[in-house]
């Protein structure tokens, strides 16, 4: 896993703490976000601060020699995963002190002396010019090249007050700016990162669960469909298609068998595996999973390229008529105040803070989204399909009846599927479960148990062969006669309820009727969504006919429902969708969900999801309430409107001072304190029209009616 060696050099140590220079921190390829993902995980350090201008790192840590040395090994033979494949603009942290004294040091340019203030401007502006000049010769006619012009005009004119204020106010923007970015970047990293409390593993031939901070190396870990894989090591036995999007970012799953490597962070696609675990707790690379988040979040929206290219073309002509007028007239002042005013500033900076803080907001509110493409699809939004159960239901069935068939008693049968079920986390598993822990009855144990996706399970129950799942598993696909069933099935499905099948030893054992409820704000959050310009409501369901039709006469806002569906079938109905030209949103929570989800143009995945519906959906709900979702979709047409709204002002304001200073009305000084605090004033809005946004229905004394 190592790479090349780095030098380094301690440059102070405390008991606890190390300042460390080193090389590593000059390469151009370093990450600095998943490199300081990856330090972080290493066992025993506490907090990590990067210092990239000065090469520096200071690390605190629980002052254990084996701390200190893996410390320092790391420094020395970093990770290969801690460089990228594609360079990317590093981000400095957001520098306060930086832009304080550039604020001061330009007032001071402006109330000293010449031969004082002098020495002050050429400070704050020569950064400025060097990176105009290195722009220039490599990227063309860019806004730094046209900061550098004005800053270098102004200093011919010995006009010190104006090229620091340029100064000054760029650095104000970009803190802000950097500010605002970092504290979403910060909010969404950490929500977003999974979190696994407990695991599987095989011992003494037995499969049990622990805590994962029990979880020792050489253990076999056992990983079902729609896990998170906890742990690095070696395929033990099994196959499966592995999803590593969030690790290497490739979308299609690899097919893994015995003596394969696997990455935690990998989340199961098809198939169960068993892993011997090579590297656990805080020595896993779950850290890769940051560097997913930190480069979705890095992502531009198709909106967001095109200001950014329109900003890029509207600096050249800002630079010629700026050139233009100096050649024309000789009139430096007047050149000079032209080139204080740019368009794309404004416009840069203010799309990229609106985008972060409505993604903030939304996350304060219970809305999780991946990036800016997300935010963006979001608004676009005029289809959202559900899936049934989780979304517009609780998503908690309850038992309601249990029907033995033939010699075996109502507590066996309970007992025998909840020993099927304890390895399966759904819905249904659980409600299953919970209903023999209720009655206190003891498992049995099960093992070789395997997850038919939208089918059932099977396992070996106290030795002998079961099957839980629907009809057709049962009868269909395992062709075992389900018709003694028949009058109490139809008795309850009549009653709008599920059903489960148990079969043993290839014989139908009974079954099992449970019943979800409709969440209390399903309606609400219907008519809310249809309010704010969702034009069409589809609900797609695996259950059969009479539960969909009660759900129908239930939630009247919904357009369209469909019932007895396989995983493929949802998908293949939200393609249709699209190709009639709608723009679709699916929202769900299971493993069934994912390929909907990723066929979707957009995905959303409910709080208590599987962790490889979540890995596939753009838009993670935090709450268990649905009535977030019309909130994050009011956020994504607000940051819209915000958008457009700066570009506008962008433009307006900055035409009307460029008119001016072409005209010669405006002074540089002027010309540059007006641009740089229309400037300010826009991301002002940009930041705070968002931060505040408060969507109309978050109000609880608002009642929406049909």
């Amino acid at each position: 896993m190592n790479s090349r060696e780095f030098s380094y050099k301690i440059v102070h140590e405390l008991p606890k703490r190390l300042r460390i220079s080193s090389g590593l921190l000059y390469d151009p390829n370093m990450d600095p976000s998943f490199l300081q993902a990856l330090m972080s995980n290493i066992t025993g350090v506490e907090k990590i601060r990067l210092n990239l201008k000065a090469g520096s790192v200071v690390i605190n840590y629980n002052g254990k020699k084996k701390t200190r040395e893996a410390i320092l090994d790391f420094i020395r033979y970093p990770e290969k995963e801690a460089f990228q494949s594609e360079v990317l603009e590093h981000e400095h942290p957001a520098d306060s002190l930086g832009a304080a004294v550039k604020s001061v040091s330009a007032l001071l340019t402006g109330i000293l002396p010449k031969e004082a203030a002098a020495p002050i401007g050429l400070a704050l502006s020569f950064p400025i010019i060097c990176k105009g000049i290195d722009t220039l010769v490599n990227e063309g006619i860019k806004v730094d090249v046209l900061d550098a012009s004005a800053v270098l005009f102004s200093l011919l004119r010995r006009d010190y007050f104006t090229a620091g204020s340029i100064a000054a106010l760029l650095s104000i923007g970009t803190y802000l700016e950097e500010m605002s970015e970092k504290k979403s970047t910060d909010l969404l990293s950490n929500l977003l990162r999974p979190k696994i409390d407990k695991v599987w593993i095989e011992k003494n031939q037995r499969e049990i669960q622990i805590e994962i901070r029990d979880l020792q190396i050489g253990d076999i870990v056992i990983c079902g469909p729609g896990e998170l894989i906890p742990v690095d090591g070696i395929v033990h036995s099994g196959e499966a298609l592995i999803n590593q999007s969030s690790i290497t970012g490739e979308s299609v799953p690899v097919h893994l068998k015995p003596e394969d490597e696997i990455l935690s962070g990998s989340v199961v696609d098809e198939g169960k595996i068993k892993i011997r675990a090579v590297q656990v707790g805080s020595n896993t690379g779950m850290a890769r999973i940051s560097r997913f988040l930190e480069q979705s979040l890095k992502s531009k929206s198709a909106g967001q390229k095109k200001s950014d290219e329109l900003a890029d073309r509207l600096v050249p002509i800002t630079f010629a008529l700026g050139i233009g007028i100096y050649l024309a007239t000789g009139d430096v002042s007047r050149a000079a105040s032209v080139l204080t005013v740019d368009y794309s500033c404004a416009i840069k900076i203010a799309t990229p803070v609106s985008v972060k803080m409505s993604m903030y907001n939304a996350a304060g509110l219970g809305a999780l989204l991946k990036g800016s493409k997300a935010l963006d699809t979001l608004s676009r939004i005029d289809t959202i399909v559900f899936d049934k159960t989780g979304t517009l239901t609780l998503g908690h069935p309850e038992v309601t009846d249990i029907i033995p068939l033939g010699t075996i008693t109502r507590d066996e049968l309970l007992a025998i599927a909840a020993g099927a079920e304890e390895h399966y986390d759904h819905p249904v598993a659980n409600a299953v479960l919970n209903a023999a822990k209720k009655e206190k009855l003891a498992l049995p144990y099960a093992s070789e148990v395997d997850f038919i996706v939208a089918h059932g399970v099977s396992a070996y129950v106290d030795d002998q062969p079961v099957l839980v799942g629907s009809r057709h598993f049962i009868e269909d696909d395992e062709s075992i006669d389900c018709s003694a069933s028949n009058k109490d099935s139809k008795k309850l499905m009549k009653q709008g309820k599920s059903l489960l099948y148990i079969s043993v030893n290839q014989s139908l054992a009974g079954i099992i009727a449970l019943q979800d409820k409709i969440r209390p704000e399903a309606e609400e959050t219907l008519l809310a969504l249809k309010k704010n310009g969702v034009k069409k409501i589809v609900v797609l369901t695996g259950d059969h006919e009479t539960t969909a039709k009660m759900l129908l006469k239930t939630l009247k806002s919904i357009d369209e429902i469909h019932w007895e569906l396989k995983p493929e079938d949802k998908a293949s109905i939200i393609k249709g969708l699209k190709n009639n030209g709608q723009c679709v949103a699916f929202t769900g929570d299971g493993v069934n969900d994912a390929p909907a989800m990723v066929t979707a143009d957009l995905g959303i995945c409910m709080p208590q999801g599987a962790d490889i519906a979540k890995d596939s959906a753009q838009l993670v709900l935090l709450k268990e309430d649905l009535c977030i979702l019309p909130k994050a979709l009011e956020i994504s047409m607000n940051n819209k409107k915000t958008i457009v709204n700066s570009f506008r002002a962008a433009v307006g304001i900055n035409s009307l001072i460029l008119l001016s200073a072409s005209a010669g009305k405006l002074q540089p000084v002027t010309a540059a304190v007006l641009h740089n605090t229309s400037t300010l004033g826009i991301l002002g809005y940009s930041a705070m029209s968002n931060r505040l946004f408060t969507p109309e229905n978050n109000h609880k004394n608002t009642v929406l009616t049909k």
